[in-house]
């Protein structure tokens, strides 16, 4: 995988909507995180052609958000491309979307959710690209970023050495639900609930691999594709899973499971990681669901599965770069990233 260069203060960075049109139709929200990133981080932060559209025009005109993400790339003063928000609709830019410019142009894209379309288009580009928060989400926390993300954002973006182990956040979670439409909240922090310890359903030993994964509703997507990958380009794969604010029925989380053992994708990966869901529903249903299909039905008693994990929908969150190593150490509960994401 080609890494992209580390960021640091004074860079110019881009903000781009690939999928639902937020930022246009959420200003305040948008200036929020716009302000959080230069006063956070030191960065000049700039908007793409089309990111401050509003929804319906984002919506109308797939291919502008392609061009979008294209000129981003081959703009040489911009360091970094930062998702706005996620939705539903990425899926509809790839037929516009020209690997050799991102392989050309290696650099810093974060985003999560729907933005597993982008991450897919990166990784078929042979190049690193970052499962994280978005401008308004994690940028725009409400109140002021929370400590651990602007730790992970520090340690994964803004360093090139290893990235080590990665901690649970022992502050707490949230997915508590204040509309952004109403200015008056944006002021109003948002409610912790206790994280807890993230669970080790299964495995023992050391077991090592290169990060691949996303959105589990938002992989359906992309099954089928040019871009989705063949069950062989699992092997050796330490998997990421996370659900979204949709709340996936654990039917269907079943039914999507089965899918990937059916496919031999389970017997290929070294390891799985599942992030907390929203609002950490179904949580006792989902961890029931994995050992079923996993450990019963597939009979993979060995294969390391650690649940509750602090990336996803629920904030804070750490971010996991695609095609880097990392080590889930099942012996002593730990995971790690165990080389460095950036040049």
């Amino acid at each position: 995988m080609i890494k992209p260069t580390k960021l640091q203060p004074g860079d110019k960075v881009a903000t781009i909507s690939l999928s639902w049109g937020g930022a246009g139709d959420i200003s305040h929200r948008y200036m929020a995180g716009k302000k959080q990133l230069q006063d956070t981080f030191g960065l000049e932060v700039v908007e793409t052609r089309n990111a401050l559209q509003p929804s319906s025009w984002i919506y109308q005109n797939p291919e502008a958000r392609a061009d979008d993400l294209m000129e981003a790339l081959e703009d040489s003063s911009i360091k970094a491309i930062i998702s706005n928000i996620g939705g539903e609709d990425s899926i509809r830019t790839l037929p516009y979307i020209d690997l050799s410019v991102i392989r050309n142009n290696p650099k810093i894209f974060i985003g999560f959710s729907d933005s597993t379309i982008t991450h897919f288009c990166f990784y078929k580009a042979g190049v690193t690209s970052f499962y994280g928060t978005s401008t308004l989400v994690g940028f725009a926390e409400n109140g002021g970023m929370l400590p651990y993300q602007i730790n992970d954002i520090h340690r994964t973006l803004f360093s090139s050495d290893l990235i080590g182990q990665i901690k649970p956040n022992s502050d707490g979670w949230t997915s508590e639900r204040l509309e952004w439409n109403n200015p008056n909240n944006q002021s109003i922090k948002r409610k912790l609930e206790k994280s807890g310890t993230w669970r080790f359903l299964q495995g023992n030993g050391i077991h090592k691999g290169e990060l691949l994964g996303g959105c589990l509703e938002v992989l359906e997507f992309l099954k089928g594709t040019d871009f989705w990958v063949a069950p062989v380009d699992w092997t050796n794969k330490i998997m990421f899973l996370e659900t979204s604010e949709v709340k996936t029925s654990p039917t269907n989380f079943k039914w999507i499971l089965r899918n990937y053992a059916a496919s031999g994708i389970f017997k290929s990966i070294k390891g799985l990681i599942v992030a907390r869901p929203y609002d950490n529903l179904y949580w006792k249903e989902y961890d029931a669901i994995l050992l079923q299909v996993i450990r019963e039905e597939e009979g993979l008693t060995s294969l390391p599965i650690i649940a509750g994990m602090d990336f996803g929908h629920t904030c804070p969150t750490f971010t996991l770069p695609y095609g880097v190593m990392a080590e889930i150490d099942a012996d002593n509960n730990t995971f790690s990233i165990i080389e460095k994401a950036t040049l």
